[in-house]
């Protein structure tokens, strides 16, 4: 689906950069060697996690299973949430356009997938998979997510952050 039809676009075309309220998910792909998946943005030109906004209708489930399909052409097993990422102070994000969102993302993570990552919508310029401890350069709330994971992963803990 093209931005331009998504819920998100058709609201965009009314309200113009002002704030929108956006629930939305992202999610940490795990490698059966530890490393995770991190797409190169084309936006922000540098890593984040795979995910994006919900559509109208749509469950978070939904949302995240097909947000990975339509970014990297991969299909998800079972999926597992971790946490959720709402504060505005992180979560506040101005896009390269001028819009402007605040995120409150149901954070998911799955080890089961099948197929390999290839760009698929033009969001992405490509995939890597990398080691948790040792991120790239990456968007601040999707390293800040990844940090919730690895908490997670520690302590069973589910990550309000």
């Amino acid at each position: 689906m093209s931005f331009a039809d998504s819920w998100l676009g058709q609201l965009r075309a009314v309200i113009g950069n002002h704030i929108v309220l956006m629930p939305g998910t992202r999610i940490v792909i795990e490698r059966d060697d530890g490393r995770i998946l991190l797409d190169h943005r084309a936006d922000f030109r540098i890593w984040a996690l795979i995910g994006g906004a919900a559509e109208v209708g749509e469950s978070l489930e939904e949302t995240i299973r097909r947000e990975v399909t339509e970014e990297t052409g991969m299909v998800l097993g079972a999926i597992t949430p971790f946490g959720v990422a709402s504060d505005p102070e992180w979560e506040t994000t101005t896009f390269p356009n001028g819009d402007v969102t605040q995120n409150f993302s149901l954070m998911f993570t799955s080890t089961e997938f099948s197929g390999e990552p290839r760009p698929m919508d033009g969001e992405s310029i490509g995939y890597q998979w990398s080691d948790p401890r040792d991120l790239p350069e990456m968007v601040p709330n999707h390293r800040r997510s990844v940090e919730a994971w690895l908490r997670w992963k520690e302590t069973g803990e589910f990550q309000l952050i």
